[in-house]
């Protein structure tokens, strides 16, 4: 009996401790709801033309990095579509560019079902690993999550990458 009572009272804390790292992130003027899994992904804002919020583990990009684009479609496109589109204009000028898995998407279900591709590359003489996450809100709109992490480090990252990208949702 006390061992169990011990192993309780070492579990509850641990548990809770795991939950109190994640950090649900909104802003006022931004349209999503999204729950970072640690303390170490923080918002960065870059403003082009106009302001567009990014996220980045830690200090450096290649810990993991993470941009949201909004994507506003014709209703018969598919993922896949958007994909190739992607492919076209900007994965395949990356360097050392090769699409995982043929180039076909694994579904992906969360706040909003979707569609997930992934990707290798080189940055700066860095193997780099990629996972866009297209997440379909309606027929005519997709949210697009791309991921950027350096590939020794993906897979400390996956989990979190699927679960940042399974808890984004509307407000």
């Amino acid at each position: 009996m006390r061992v169990i009572l011990l192993a309780l009272l070492l579990i509850i804390p641990l548990s809770t401790n795991a939950d109190a790292q994640t950090q649900t992130f909104t802003r006022e003027g931004v349209e999503y709801v999204l729950d970072l899994p640690s303390p170490a992904w923080r918002a960065v804002s870059l403003v082009d033309v106009h302001e567009h919020l990014e996220f980045v583990n830690g200090d450096d990009y290649s810990n993991g990095y993470l941009r949201l684009r909004k994507k506003v479609v014709t209703a018969e496109t598919a993922s896949e579509d958007l994909f190739r589109e992607a492919e076209k204009w900007e994965l395949q000028k990356l360097p050392g560019y090769v699409v995982c898995s043929g180039g076909k998407g694994t579904e992906f279900n969360g706040q909003l079902k979707g569609t997930m591709f992934s990707y290798e590359f080189i940055n700066h003489g860095r193997n780099m690993d990629g996972r866009i996450y297209f997440l379909r809100l309606d027929n005519r709109t997709f949210y697009v999550l791309y991921f950027t992490v350096a590939s020794e480090k993906l897979p400390g990252l996956r989990d979190q990458m699927d679960s940042i990208a399974r808890s984004f949702r509307l407000k």
